[in-house]
């Protein structure tokens, strides 16, 4: 089961946070989406529209930190993703340096070339 958790604004609009495995298959291991939705349900059906059909949110034992909350709060799309840390493991200087991507960098299929 996928870790996460999610953090009501004030203006009554909710930001989910998601350890998922890597839709691709040549990806990273483990990444961690970032919603920003009206609602819960809302914010699971924008990832189940994208193909990942098997995401669910139960309990809340890995919330959106600040930071991520920030991050998503100021992207366009209110989608976004980076690597997650192995195990829980927090603070290794290459995750804390790695940026939040849009969703379609991860979902994006590789171009065949002839």
């Amino acid at each position: 089961m996928a870790a996460g958790g999610f953090c009501k604004l004030p203006n009554g609009t909710v930001v989910v946070a998601l350890n998922l495995p890597s839709p691709a298959a040549d990806g990273p291991g483990c990444v961690r989406v970032l919603v920003h939705s009206a609602n819960r349900a809302r914010a699971l059906t924008r990832l189940r529209n994208l193909g990942l059909r098997a995401v669910y949110l139960r309990g809340n034992a890995a919330p959106p930190t600040p930071d991520e909350i920030t991050a998503v709060l100021h992207h366009p799309d209110g989608l976004i993703w980076r690597t997650a840390p192995d195990n829980g493991v927090v603070g290794s200087p290459e995750l804390v340096q790695e940026l939040w991507r849009p969703i379609r960098a991860l979902l994006r299929r590789p171009t065949a070339r002839t």
